[in-house]
């Protein structure tokens, strides 16, 4: 048995989808087809990072740049920052990473303390903090920043077991036309997923 109906895209144009169903297993329908996909994506578990517990998520970057290739760098930290990461107190909205006498910083982040914080610890929620990474991937990241017009730009913050990981990406600034067609992108998107959800549960 199948379902169809129509929708619309940003666009204006009509959009078939079709949800199918194999027969009954064990009194239960399994989904097949383009509409099935898109439930078990809705139900299935998220996608995790790539060290695990995400901290952090700098979002605006996949909205103005092209990310290209990525790093995963470690960070020097203190211990309170260490406790407040734990917290969720992590943030990367203005991140970016400075290349400076062969070694690569994150300014911009911000770690709030823990509230537990010792008095006796100078707390400064947006240092500048080093990142650590290979000789040849530091090399890398300033031959493409310095000869070819990329900038490097922090994407995340997450668990790698007990170690606080940021991942780094080489990036180019999108036009204005990019950004618009991502947005819209994205709109259509979440209608269509609010759409099906509307047909699964009527």
């Amino acid at each position: 048995m199948a379902l169809a109906f129509s929708i619309r895209t940003p666009g204006g144009a009509k959009k078939k989808i079709v949800r199918g169903f194999a027969p009954p297993l064990k009194g239960r329908a399994k989904p097949l087809g383009e509409g099935g996909r898109i439930l078990r994506a809705m139900s299935g578990k998220k996608k995790k990072s790539p060290g695990g517990n995400t901290i952090a998520l700098n979002r605006r970057a996949k909205f103005d740049y092209h990310l290209e290739e990525r790093f995963e760098a470690g960070l020097a930290l203190e211990g309170w920052e260490v406790k407040a990461l734990r917290e969720g107190r992590g943030q990367l909205v203005e991140s970016y990473v400075l290349l400076q006498n062969g070694e690569a910083w994150l300014l911009g982040a911000r770690i709030n303390p823990s509230v537990s914080t010792s008095t006796h610890e100078i707390a400064q929620p947006d240092r500048q903090r080093k990142l650590l990474l290979h000789r040849k991937e530091l090399a890398r990241i300033h031959g493409a920043v310095s000869a070819k017009g990329y900038t490097c730009v922090a994407t995340s913050l997450y668990w790698k077991g007990p170690l606080a990981k940021a991942e780094i990406a080489l990036a180019k600034g999108k036009r204005e036309f990019d950004k618009r067609q991502d947005k819209k992108d994205h709109d259509w998107q979440r209608e269509k997923s609010r759409i099906m959800k509307a047909h699964a549960n009527g």
